[in-house]
């Protein structure tokens, strides 16, 4: 979503992609890990603007929504442009871009992201929403069923920008989960709602449970990714005029919260379990690392952070890569966040 400012699965995933930290980017900042704490879960080591305001054989390199490692160790970058990225694993150069539209020829507001075990990309819009398979070069190969409710008003019930933003693959790779952005119309304004889809025999993906998470107050859901032992890394962001954005990661778990795909309206009443959340840090709080902001922010590391990937995992660490949204903006930085995660 742009906010205007006036893995095979996870777990084979996470072992292809141990190489994306292992060195840094050009014109990143380096740092000795551990020592830059975010939170007593949470360090950064280092951050990258190396594609700030750049293109790439005539595309805009930027409005990054969505990050995912594929299968070779080379990372993907969603832009909401339609625009899909693959970018060097070990430095985030791009080497090759590949245009995306809807099945008219439009163009989409591409903002989730999952590269499946056969290589092809799973891909969510918010416009509809839509969650459509692409292949390698951008064909499509098929279109997953959404629920009524989810789908913008008039259709359904959903906000306009507020939909599909988060999009993961479950440990075991034979559940997908997105996560709204927003509350639906009737729903508290702080919960909302994360719709699965379960693999069929075919290798199609059929509905799935539903869940409901509650946001700080103020805050969206940009994006949510499984971690190996079954649980869920949300990045939840909000931004205000003239102070900047807000951004935190939390530790969630789906596993024994109410199924709400029958539950019309979710007020917080009783006999609906929400997804049990952590916080694990708030990114305000991590050093600064020399970053400069093109705007206010109360920290000048932080921009409007969208993207996520999880990278590599050891022993209850992970490695993760955030990525921000520039929108194509002046104000706006692109900017690679390179992150250690104690779950």
């Amino acid at each position: 979503m742009r906010l205007r400012t006036v893995l095979a699965t996870a777990t084979a995933g996470l072992a292809a992609a141990t190489c994306l930290t292992a060195a840094g980017p050009a014109n990143a900042h380096a740092t000795s890990p551990g020592r830059h704490a975010c939170s007593p879960s949470v360090s950064i080591d280092r951050f990258s603007d190396a594609l700030d305001k750049t293109t790439y054989e005539g595309t805009f390199v930027g409005n990054f929504s969505a990050l995912a490692v594929d299968r070779d160790g080379s990372l993907a970058a969603l832009s909401d442009r339609s625009s899909l990225f693959s970018l060097n694993g070990r430095t985030p150069a791009p080497k090759k871009a590949v245009p995306l539209a809807d099945e008219s020829g439009a163009a989409l507001d591409s903002e989730g992201l999952v590269i499946d075990r056969d290589g092809t990309r799973l891909i969510s819009s918010e416009t509809e929403p839509s969650i459509r398979r692409y292949s390698r070069d951008g064909r499509i190969l098929d279109r997953l069923p959404v629920p009524d409710a989810l789908k913008v008003a008039p259709a359904g019930r959903a906000v306009s920008n507020g939909t599909f933003e988060g999009l993961t693959l479950l440990s075991g790779g034979r559940t997908l989960l997105a996560s709204m952005e927003y509350a639906l119309t009737g729903d508290s304004a702080d919960i909302v709602r994360f719709q699965t889809w379960n693999r069929t025999k075919g290798g199609h993906f059929e509905l799935g449970r539903q869940y409901a998470y509650r946001a700080d107050t103020g805050l969206g859901v940009p994006e949510v990714q499984a971690t190996p032992d079954g649980r869920l890394l949300v990045l939840e962001r909000g931004f205000t005029a003239g102070v900047g954005n807000t951004v935190r990661l939390s530790l969630a778990d789906p596993r024994r919260a109410t199924d709400t795909s029958g539950v019309e309206k979710l007020t917080g009443q009783d006999g609906v379990r929400l997804i049990k959340k952590t916080l694990l840090a708030d990114l305000v709080n991590c050093p600064s690392l020399g970053a400069t902001a093109k705007q206010p922010q109360p920290n000048p590391l932080l921009d409007n952070i969208e993207g996520m990937a999880i990278t590599g995992y050891s022993k209850g660490r992970l490695k993760v890569l955030l990525v921000s949204d520039d929108n194509q903006n002046a104000v706006q930085t692109t900017r690679f966040y390179y992150l250690r995660v104690r779950i």
